[in-house]
Formats: C-alpha cells, sequence, structure tokens
C-alpha cells in the first residue's frame, strides 16, 4: 500500500509529552533530514484519548497537534498487550500509571494481575504494539502499525528504556528493552517496525515544498 500524501515539509510535530518518544521519534527522522519538534515545547495540549484502538487513539493525538500548530504531526499510541490478562493494559498502558504517571506503580499492576488470575509473572507472553499516525493541518491523515512480541521478567531490569520497558524481553533477546542501548532498542522496537512501514509505503517523499 502506497501513502495517499507523502511527507514533503521539512519540520513536523512530534505529539507527545513523553520525552523518551520524542527522543525515538528524533532518533528515526534525522536520516531522513526531517526536524521534529516537540509537542511539549510548542505548549500544545495533549487531547484525551477517547478512541478504542491504538490507531483511533494516534490519529485523535495527530489531528490535535496538526490543528495547533499548523505543521504536519506524528503521533504514536502504542502500549503493552498481555494475553493473560486479555490485552491488558492495552490502550490503557498510561493510565494504569496514574495521573503521575508512575510506572513502577503500573508495572507492579501487570505483575499483581498476573497473579491473581494464578498465572507465573516470569516468562508471560507480551507484546509491544504501536500505531503511528501522521497528519496534516487539513484534517488528512495517514496511519501504520507494528508490533514486537516477546516475553515479561521480574523484578524489572535496565533503566535505559521507559514505561513498561524493563519488564520486556522481545523475542531472541536475553535482555530488556530497560537495559538495552537506545539505538539498539530502535532498531526493533514496535515504533521503529511502524516506522519501518511508513518509510516502505513512501511516506517520505521529496523535501522540496510544503506538505
Amino acid at each position: 500500500m502506497r501513502v495517499a500524501r507523502p511527507l514533503t515539509a521539512e519540520r513536523l510535530v512530534i505529539a507527545s509529552h513523553n520525552a523518551g518518544k520524542v527522543a525515538e521519534f528524533r532518533a528515526l527522522l534525522e536520516p531522513l533530514g526531517i526536524e521534529a519538534l516537540s509537542g511539549a515545547a510548542l505548549g500544545l495540549d495533549e487531547p484525551e484519548e477517547t478512541g478504542g484502538s491504538f490507531r483511533a487513539n494516534a490519529e485523535i493525538k495527530a489531528r490535535a497537534a496538526a490543528a495547533g500548530s499548523a505543521f504536519p504531526a506524528l503521533a504514536d499510541d502504542s502500549g503493552l498487550v498481555v494475553p493473560a490478562l486479555e490485552g491488558a493494559p492495552g490502550i490503557r498502558s498510561a493510565r494504569w500509571a496514574g495521573p503521575e504517571k508512575d510506572f513502577r506503580r503500573a508495572i507492579k499492576r501487570v505483575e499483581d494481575a498476573l497473579r491473581e488470575r494464578g498465572c507465573a509473572p516470569e516468562g508471560a507472553p507480551a507484546s509491544f504494539v504501536a500505531a503511528l499516525s501522521l497528519c496534516w493541518p487539513d484534517g488528512h491523515c495517514e496511519s501504520f502499525e507494528g508490533r514486537v512480541d516477546g516475553r515479561l521478567t521480574f523484578p524489572p531490569r535496565g533503566e535505559k528504556g521507559f514505561g513498561y520497558d524493563p519488564i520486556f524481553i522481545p523475542e531472541g533477546s536475553t535482555i530488556t528493552f530497560g537495559e538495552m542501548s537506545p539505538e539498539n532498542k530502535h532498531a526493533i522496537s514496535h515504533r521503529a517496525r511502524a516506522f519501518e512501514r511508513m518509510i516502505a509505503a513512501g511516506f517520505a517523499g521529496s523535501k522540496a515544498g510544503g506538505p
């Protein structure tokens, strides 16, 4: 599938106030010569995520940032999906951390929920899923999804990532995302896989001219 409208702008807004996500996107966009502006730095509000899927929530955030900045905006909605918890925390992954965004609390909640269901937390199958949406100020959007399968480990290991990274070991690895260098994680992350699909679909067109 080809994108209906390749990006031709030299700047876009990352519709996130999460510094870790912004850093990942900047690393992905830098080779393309695209300057990434942070939604937080521009003072953009974060809209309420009322969608029923990762893709729907990514579009809500990207549309709001594009309309508020007059630049194309890229947003992701991502989360940890645990089959033994019927897909939770899923699209509520950030909400499990509470308003203070305490992911130590969220990680403990995952562990406790597995134990309550009689499941061994160590080695429980899990996936990270990401949906990326690129939206323009006129409301046009393009969306793609990426996924990394793996397993959980407790207690948390590593402090190089963010969110649930310290308890997630991707397939083919023996270390968590939280123990990986940013470069190694960026090469295989769910966001990177969604981004690769955008690139393969012709997301990055000529940078001459506007969007």
